[in-house]
């Protein structure tokens, strides 16, 4: 098995629980719980992974993403220790350890100002979360591997008052969409990237 994404969120802000109560098929998170993202491959190993984080913490699952090359579990608690017991449950099943996962890279950050109508309509139709409106500004994060998109969201949505519109956790890549105003929305891109920066782990080439 090979570990891929593995981040502890310390602290589910308000809007990215409820993006998480929207798309997860499991229990869904509360706010202020801590929160698991594990990515692995091949994705159908994440099966086992789960029974064993299960069986040993009180945490609840919202999410286990199956795909064939990837899988993705979503585990949280009120009790942080719990959580990161989890962490470490999975990753000693595995037989690897937390210092193995890929560190994130960043493939695309954009920000767009002033955002037309017609695009924020296009958003809005393709959106789980909240609404973007004209004049706002946009920002786009496109993060490998994808797994760490949930801490980049949950990370900016700490920093600054922004709209979650968005985010895709699981697959190839990871994406990130926010919207606001121009200058929170730059806040926001700069505690996400700082977020992803400070993960340590092996290169990711």
């Amino acid at each position: 098995m090979d570990l891929r994404t593995l981040t502890v969120l310390d602290s589910l802000q308000p809007q990215v629980t409820g993006f998480l109560q929207t798309i997860c098929q499991g229990f869904m998170p509360m706010e202020n719980q801590a929160a698991l993202f594990l990515e692995i491959a091949p994705g159908i190993a994440i099966n086992q992974l789960t029974d064993r984080v299960l069986k040993a913490t009180s945490c609840q699952p919202g999410m286990q993403i199956v795909e064939r090359a990837y899988g993705l579990l979503e585990v949280h608690e009120y009790d942080q220790g719990q959580v990161r017991q989890a962490a470490e449950i999975a990753v000693a099943e595995m037989g690897v350890t937390i210092s193995e996962r890929l560190i994130p890279k960043i493939m695309s950050s954009q920000i767009i100002t002033g955002i037309d109508g017609k695009q924020s309509q296009l958003i809005n139709r393709m959106r789980h979360g909240d609404m973007i409106v004209a004049g706002e500004a946009l920002y786009i994060l496109e993060v490998h591997p994808a797994g760490y998109a949930a801490l980049a969201a949950n990370e900016a949505e700490k920093a600054a008052d922004v709209k979650i519109l968005e985010f895709m956790c699981f697959g190839a890549f990871g994406r990130v969409w926010l919207g606001g105003g121009e200058a929170e929305i730059h806040e926001a891109a700069r505690a996400a990237e700082a977020a992803l920066s400070e993960i340590t782990g092996r290169e990711n080439k």
